[in-house]
């Protein structure tokens, strides 16, 4: 999933310096949701995870 947060970002940076601003634009958006949807996956995983490991104690 971080891979495609890259790769948006990389779009984002060659469109703005090829002066497609819109399209510039929309990747970086797309990059933002897929980073926090990333992050907030990545959190959940983590909590269920030490909770799991509490519970084998």
């Amino acid at each position: 999933m971080l891979s495609w947060v890259v790769t948006f970002l990389i779009i984002a940076l060659i469109a703005g310096i090829l002066g497609f601003g819109g399209l510039a634009g929309a990747s970086i958006e797309i990059a933002k949701i897929i980073f926090f949807v990333a992050i907030v996956l990545f959190l959940v995983s983590a909590v269920i995870g030490f909770a799991r490991g509490r519970n084998r104690v």
